[in-house]
This record gives C-alpha cells, structure tokens and sequence, in this order.
C-alpha cells in the first residue's frame, strides 16, 4: 500500500529550510509566547496597582472608586478572602492608578484577542513565531478566539479547579488552589501530546498552533510549514480536498422542509403548550393578587381598629389601650413599628411605656432601626435638658430613654445570632444613675457578630464572653462572609469584657479606658488609635493585632499574647507587662518610661527607636531582637539575654546590668558568674557604658574595643 501523500493542491514543503539556523521546537516557542501573554497581562495590573498603594499615605482621602470596590468584592467573595473594611477610603492618586489597574488589562487582553482572531498571531505569539490556523489554514474568526481563549483555555480547566477546591473541602486554602489550577492548565496542555498542534482548547475551537514562517516561504497553502508531516497531509486531505461537487446545507429551513410532519407535531404541540402555560399562568396570577388585596384589606381594617383604641379619650380606657399597644407588635404590617415609635416619643404615662417597649421587643430586629433614631433625638433632648429644662421633664425625657435602652437591650438578647448588618452607631447605651430610670447594659454570652456600633456608647456595660466575630453562612473561619463587627470610635469605658470574642472585629480609635479584657480575644483586630489606659487585659489574645499609636499607659497586660501584634507608636508607659508574649512584634517609636516587664518574650521584636528608659527588664528574653538607637536609659536589664540582638545606638546610660540584691539574702552570687546571655553580643556601638558596664558585659563574654584582648 503506498504511502498517503499530500493532495496535488498541496505544495510539499521545500527542503530548503533545513540549510537554514534551527529554530527551537514548536512546544517551546508556544509555551514561551503563552508566559510572555500572561505576564504581560500581570504586569499591566500590578505595576499601577503598586505606584497606587506607595501614594496612598495623603491625609486627604476620598471613597474608593465604585467600579474597582465592586471587582475587588467580586474576587474576594469568590476566592473567600477576608474584607476587614468595606467602606475603604484611599488618596485621590490612588483612586486613578488602581482604575488603571483594572481597565489596563481588560484593553490590553482585548486587543491581543482582536490581533489573534485576525491574524492569528498575538504580538508575543509574532516573537516566537508561532501561529494560530483553523483547520483550512486561515486565522481564526472572533468566535472561535473566543471558544478557544474564554472557554477552553480558562474556563474549562479554572472552572473544574475551582469546583473541586469548594466540593472537596480544600476551601478557603488559596495555595490548594493555586495547585489545582496549576494541574488544570498542565491538563489542558497535555493534551497536545495525544492530538499534534492541539492542545484542549484548540480541539474545543477546531484550531490548530503553527509555526509562522517568514514572508519568503509563504505559499498559497496556509498550512504548510516547516513541521509539515506525512500525518498533516493526511489532515489535509480530509479537510481541504473536497470529497463531492455537492454542498450540503445543514441549516434548520431545509430539515424542516425535509420533514413536514414532524415539523407540524412539534409546532402543534408547543403552541398547545404555551398556550396552556399562559392559562395556567395567568390564572395562578390573578388569585395570587386577589389573595394579596384581601390580606391588606383585612390588616388595613385591623390597624385602623388598634389606631382607634390609642386615643387617650377612648372608651375602651386604658386596658383596651394597653392592648391594643401589645397587639401592635405582633401585627405584619410596616406602619407598626414607626407608630409604636411616635408613640413612645410623645407619651407621657411611664405605665403605657412599658406596654410600648414589649411590643417594640416583639417586633423583633427589625425594630432597631426606628428605636437607633429615636434614641438619638432623646439624647439630643437630655442634653438641651441638663441646663435649661424643668427636673419633670427630664425625668419625663430619661424615662423614655431608658425605655427605648431597654428595648434595644432586650431585642440584642432575645434575637442574639440574627443581628448580623444591624445597625446602631451612634447609640447612646451607657450605664444611667442609679433611681427610677437606672439602666445598666448587660449581655453576657450574646452573640453580636456583625453588628455595626460604630461612635456607640456602652460606658459600663457587662459584655463578659459576648461574641463579635461570627464565622457566616460557610461556617468557615477567615472568609470573605465572616460576620465581623464594628466598633470603631465607640466609647467601651468601663466595660466588662472578660472572655469576650473581638478576634478580627474593627475597632478603630476606640475607647477601653478602665476596661477589663481578662482573656478576651482581640486577635488580628483592628485597633489602631484605640485606648487602652488602665485596661486589665490579663491572660489577652492579641496576636496580629493592628494597634498603631493605641495607647496603653497603665494598663495591666500581665501574661497576654502579642505575639506578630503591630504595635509601633504605641504609648506603654508605666505598663504592667510581666511574663507578656511580644515574640516579632513591631515596636518601633513605641514607649515604655517606667514599665514593668519582667519576664516578657520580646525575642525577634522590633524596638528600633522604642524609649525603654526606666523599665524592668529583668529576665527579659531579647534574643535576636532589633534594638537600633533604643533608649535603655536608667532600665534594669539584669539577666536580659541580649544573644544575637542589633544594639546598635542603644543608649545604656545608667542601665543597671547587675539587678538590687534583696536585704534578707545572705549568700550572694558571686558577680564573676557567667550567664551566657551576654555570649558574642556586639556592644561595640552601643552608646553611655560606664567602666562597671564594660567590665560587667566583657565578663560575660560580651564583644566591647575595650574588653581586654585573649592572649
């Protein structure tokens, strides 16, 4: 049998090319064109996504631009990534470079894909030189580009891995799925293996990959190349060749007129369809709003009813009132809650409060908001009142207060774990003085997560092992549904916080002065500016904590965990700090005059610049710790181990290395004892070390120029 050969329509390819330079292999070419797209798509997105972070340090700030808010929650909804902020505010010129940072790609991506459905070729495909051909050899329209670039070589693969990542329980872990998209794409690539030139994109696109040849070697043929083998010509033959003079006409016109019958059966029975569908429809419709109009008839006789039995002259008396006031909260309607808030504003019988206030608490969440307003205008009341008003009516005034606190109070315990989005910032829940309208917030063990008490007043209240962080919906921890809550600005003076869950809420400039937060979990909170002055925060989560300039003075954080926490321009001064876990926290420019902080791991910390003047170092574990031009002024650092720390430009004036010896302790350790935390510590640059200091740290097998040299 002899050998298949290409069509006489087929030019052979020309030996000539062989005398030329070798290119590299066509897999090479085309895999190297691919990682030039693709970078340069990445870098048309990174480079002003960068330039936009380094300037977004102006004070002046706007919203983030909608468009890129929108993307940005897209992707972090898809992928499960956490969003601390979702009202983020960024510098003008970063606002302009990350919109350039989403629109770059997509023109940059539209263009190549323009290039490659008129000529095949992509510009770092024309680099290579390789080239991709229909079967016939002509360049591939748009829709195939399309099928082959949006479906086939991303959605496919990327779909199947992101299927497998949120089915198989790997979600939210983004290395996995870096992984299985990686063997995705591999996936589809291997299949050129079996199919020469067609990767799975290309066999779902009918495409083929080629490699381009210069303008010289171009025939009338598309597809003869260099790579042309016995198995193309094969291929060709059965694409190119014309098998018959006939044309077949597959279009839906010609089948139909091919086969009347059928076509009559079809339409017949679809029309009978539709039209029984439109009936059917139409009917269900007509019921359904029927059903709807006589139900608001009947609420709109039975509210009429209750709004007549309000009046204060009715002769249903008081009784009726008080019922019809109860029977108000219970009622579907949306003119309830609005109304029994009216009423509460304007009612003058501290006995019609309390009907008013169940009736409120029936209602359920969705009372919060109308009580949010109301209480904000009693306070606005209560304050015009301090100075100028008559003592019955503001008793009148914080009768009503109290009232609304207590609904809103009681709607946080009732409701607790379905108030995930409620808002009540600016809410004024503080403790009231004690007498007939004495309030004290308490909601121990209440779930809170995601609730908004952004300004809010709390001052005393009793939140001990309230939760403020909820998992969502997934029920998976550090994902882009997590209910967070929000207490940025909000004044938690006094509050008891002990075994409270405020792990990832934000909590921005907000008030702890006096608070207790005994083994409450702060951790990767947000915390910057917030005031912790003379907090108890014993035994505290704080590892990854965003606490920039919070200020601690006095406070007692005795045992706690600050482990990663950032904490730079913190005020520490006159801190409890004994046995504090501050392994690689940043406490750069941070301040410590007079702190306690014996026994604390700041092992790997950052305390470049940091004031420890007149601090208990005593037994403090600074291995490996940055301390550049720290001030160690009058601090006591006896048995500090300084191994493998940076100290240079610490100020050692004063420093007293060798600690006070207790008056009842008889026997004292000899000072010419070695420690061995001293051992190879460079105190070359160190700065203000007396005679007893150097003799001290070259005793204990310190580096200092003046320590006497080993013979």
């Amino acid at each position: 049998m002899a050998n298949p050969t290409a069509p006489s329509g087929i030019n052979q390819p020309d030996p000539s090319w062989q005398t030329q330079s070798k290119q590299m292999p066509l897999l090479v070419r085309r895999c190297g064109a691919w990682a030039v797209e693709i970078s340069l798509i990445a870098a048309s997105a990174l480079v002003p996504f960068s330039i936009g972070v380094l300037v977004n340090k102006e004070s002046q700030t706007v919203p983030l631009n909608p468009s890129v808010a929108a993307a940005s929650e897209t992707v972090a909804r898809t992928l499960g990534i956490p969003v601390r902020d979702r009202s983020p505010r960024v510098a003008p010129l970063t606002n302009l470079f990350w919109s350039g940072a989403l629109l770059a790609p997509a023109v940059l991506a539209g263009w190549q894909l323009f290039l490659l459905a008129r000529t095949g070729q992509t510009l770092p495909k024309r680099w290579f030189g390789v080239k991709v051909v229909t079967a016939s050899g002509t360049p591939p329209g748009f829709g195939q580009v399309l099928i082959r670039e949006s479906l086939g070589r991303w959605g496919v693969p990327l779909g199947v891995a992101y299927g497998i990542w949120r089915l198989t329980g790997a979600f939210p872990d983004l290395v996995i799925l870096g992984g299985l998209c990686g063997l995705a794409v591999l996936a589809d690539g291997a299949v050129a293996w079996r199919y020469k030139r067609q990767a799975g994109h290309d066999r779902l696109a009918n495409t083929l990959v080629v490699s381009a040849r210069s303008s010289n070697e171009l025939s009338d043929n598309p597809v003869q190349t260099q790579d042309w083998t016995e198995e193309d010509a094969q291929i060709a033959a059965l694409v190119v060749t014309p098998q018959s003079g006939l044309k077949v006409n597959r279009s839906l016109w010609n089948w139909m007129r091919q086969h009347p019958g059928t076509t009559l059966v079809i339409v017949t029975v679809g029309s009978a369809g539709l039209i029984l569908s439109l009936f059917v429809g139409t009917l269900i419709y007509t019921q359904t709003q029927a059903n709807m109009r006589d139900s608001r008839q009947r609420n709109d006789e039975l509210f009429v009813a209750l709004v007549s039995k309000l009046s204060p002259t009715s002769a249903s008396g008081a009784a009726g009132r008080r019922s019809a006031i109860l029977a108000l909260g219970a009622v579907e309607d949306s003119r309830a809650v609005p109304l029994l808030a009216d009423l509460l504003a304007q009612e003058d019988n501290r006995a019609m409060l309390d009907a008013i206030q169940q009736a409120l608490v029936s209602s359920g969440p969705k009372a919060l908001p109308e009580l949010q307003r109301l209480n904000q205008a009693l306070s606005n009341d209560l304050d015009s009142l301090r100075f100028g008003g008559k003592a019955p009516e503001r008793d009148l005034a914080a009768a009503r207060q109290r009232t609304v606190q207590r609904a809103i109070g009681k709607i946080l315990t009732v409701y607790s774990s379905q108030l995930n989005g409620a808002d009540l910032s600016r809410t004024d829940l503080a403790q009231s003085p004690a007498g007939p309208s004495q309030f004290t917030l308490v909601l121990n063990k209440v779930d809170l997560s995601g609730i908004k008490l952004r300004n809010a007043n709390l001052t005393n209240a009793s939140l001990q092992g309230a939760r403020f962080y909820g998992t969502g919906e997934d029920r998976r921890p550090a994902t882009f549904d997590d209910w967070i809550s929000d207490l940025s600005g909000a004044n938690l003076e006094g509050v008891n916080l002990t075994g409270a869950s405020l792990n990832s809420a934000v909590m921005n400039r907000t008030t702890f002065v006096r608070a207790v937060l005994n083994k409450a979990n702060l951790s990767s909170g947000n915390l910057n500016s917030a005031n912790f002055s003379s907090a108890i925060l014993i035994g505290a989560n704080l590892q990854q904590a965003q606490l920039k300039n919070a200020s601690f003075t006095g406070a007692d954080i005795g045992s706690a965990n600050l482990s990663g926490a950032d904490l730079s321009g913190a005020r520490l001064g006159k801190v409890k700090a004994q046995g504090a876990q501050l392994s690689l926290t940043n406490l750069s420019k941070s301040e410590w005059q007079g702190a306690d902080l014996s026994g604390a791991d700041l092992s790997g910390a950052n305390l470049q610049n940091a004031d420890l003047s007149s601090t208990k170092l005593a037994n403090v574990n600074l291995k490996d710790a940055r301390l550049q031009d720290a001030n160690l002024r009058n601090a006591e650092v006896s048995s500090v181990d300084f191994r493998g720390a940076n100290l240079e430009g610490v100020n050692f004036k004063g420093a007293v290395f060798l600690g006070k010896t207790p008056p009842d302790q008889f026997i004292q350790s000899p000072t010419g004892s070695k420690s061995g935390r001293f051992q190879g510590v460079d105190f070359a640059e160190a700065k203000n070390l007396d005679k007893s200091q150097i003799a001290y740290i070259c005793l204990q097998g310190g580096i200092h120029p003046k320590c006497p040299q080993k013979k």
